[in-house]
This record gives C-alpha cells, sequence and structure tokens, in this order.
C-alpha cells in the first residue's frame, strides 16, 4: 500500500516566487518571459498554462514527470538564483499558482500561473534600472532583455518598465530593484504616461542622442584625417 499526500483545497490560490528573462517580440509589440531551466526555450505570458516539455500528452503537472511551472515559496530562496553568474540578468518574479499544483519542501510545480510583479535588477554597471534593453540572445522572434540604465542603453533595442508591463498586459507591474515602483499606463493614452516615466523617457533619448553625435564626431574625425 502506497501513502498519499491529503489534497489541499486552499481558500486562496498559492503564491510563490521564481525568475526568469525578460523578453520582447521581434516586433515590439509583446512582451513576456523565458524560464531559466526547463522548458526555457518558449516564452510564455503573464498569464499562461504549462505543458509537457518532453511532448508527452499528459497534463501538467504529472507526478511521474517534472513537467510544469516550477516556484519556490520564499522570497529569497529565488533571490539567492540571482548570484549566479548565468541568471544574473534576470528579473524576480511574484506568481499566483492556479489550477493543479504538487507542494514540494521548497516550493510548488504547478498547471498554470499568473505573474504580479516583475522585479529588475540593477544596470550591469550597479545604477538604478531605467529600461529593459538588448541582452545580446534571445529566442526565435523574441529578443531577451536586460536592466539598463539610461546612460548603458545607448542604440540597443529597449523598452521602458511601464512600457514593458503595458505590452505584457493583464495587470503585470514592474518595479525596479530600489524599490521604486515604476506603474502601467494605458497603451491608447501615451500621453497620460506620469512624471517618473516621462524623465527616464528624455533620459534615454538624451543618452542615445549622446551616443549617435560621439559616433558622428568619430565618422567626421577619419573623413578629415584622409
Amino acid at each position: 500500500m502506497r501513502l498519499r499526500l491529503p489534497e489541499e483545497r486552499p481558500t486562496e490560490p498559492p503564491t510563490g516566487f521564481k525568475i526568469a528573462h525578460p523578453m520582447l517580440s521581434q516586433d515590439g509589440t509583446r512582451a513576456g518571459f523565458t524560464g531559466v531551466s526547463l522548458g526555457g526555450a518558449l516564452p510564455y505570458g503573464v498569464v499562461a498554462d504549462a505543458s509537457c516539455v518532453y511532448g508527452r500528452r499528459h497534463r501538467a503537472p504529472a507526478r511521474r514527470c517534472d513537467c510544469g511551472f516550477h516556484c519556490v515559496h520564499e522570497r529569497t530562496a529565488a533571490e539567492a538564483l540571482l548570484c549566479t553568474a548565468e541568471h544574473r540578468e534576470a528579473v524576480l518574479l511574484d506568481i499566483t499558482v492556479l489550477g493543479p499544483y504538487i507542494r514540494f519542501e521548497r516550493g510548488f510545480r504547478y498547471a498554470r500561473q499568473r505573474v504580479r510583479t516583475a522585479t529588475v535588477g540593477p544596470c550591469a554597471c550597479g545604477a538604478r534600472a531605467a529600461a529593459l534593453a538588448d541582452a545580446g540572445w534571445g529566442r526565435p522572434g523574441w529578443h531577451a532583455l536586460a536592466a539598463a540604465c539610461a546612460g548603458c542603453v545607448r542604440g540597443r533595442t529597449s523598452v521602458l518598465l511601464a512600457a514593458f508591463a503595458r505590452l505584457a498586459g493583464d495587470g503585470l507591474r514592474v518595479v525596479a530593484a530600489s524599490g521604486g515602483a515604476a506603474p502601467t499606463a494605458d497603451p491608447g493614452l501615451p500621453e497620460g504616461l506620469g512624471v517618473p516615466e516621462l524623465v527616464a523617457e528624455a533620459a534615454l533619448l538624451q543618452a542615445r542622442l549622446d551616443w549617435f553625435q560621439s559616433r558622428l564626431a568619430r565618422l567626421e574625425g577619419g573623413t578629415a584625417q584622409q
């Protein structure tokens, strides 16, 4: 006789934490995330359903398979994963576990999730992130993004934190690591952006202008020497 764990019937959906890479579609109209391990080849949206990455026809999460979304119970456990070299550019996700799930000592494996908040770490230079910019890799049809300050964006494909939240939809909040929130905005009303978003956008435009001016100066200098 094999003992089975008791079935849980929570009054509220469980919550958890995980890390993922922010992604922007090639045409710049959609935003989402991709995992850092199993199933990382397929970007997912703010609200998403899991499927078996091995192509089996069972529903995730199956007890005899490791398919499904994964998260941990404690925020500190997820933050610890960001210390590794391969995960430095990932963001911290606060998620709600939806649908069937299997509880483990440190977290859940489950069928459906909603990403409530994405916390973006500092830029590689150490400054507070103002945007998410092209990280230099991606998936077919998707650019991977990483935190960037106004001075480090330059000519790279980038999106403001509030714009990323707007493109991702479904009520996602994107927060800078220092705790300053970047509120979402109605995509049909760009003139409704608040002062923090306008200041950040102006800083990004100025940084790009400075970069283009420096490149132009180099080109003109080379022409003059010839």
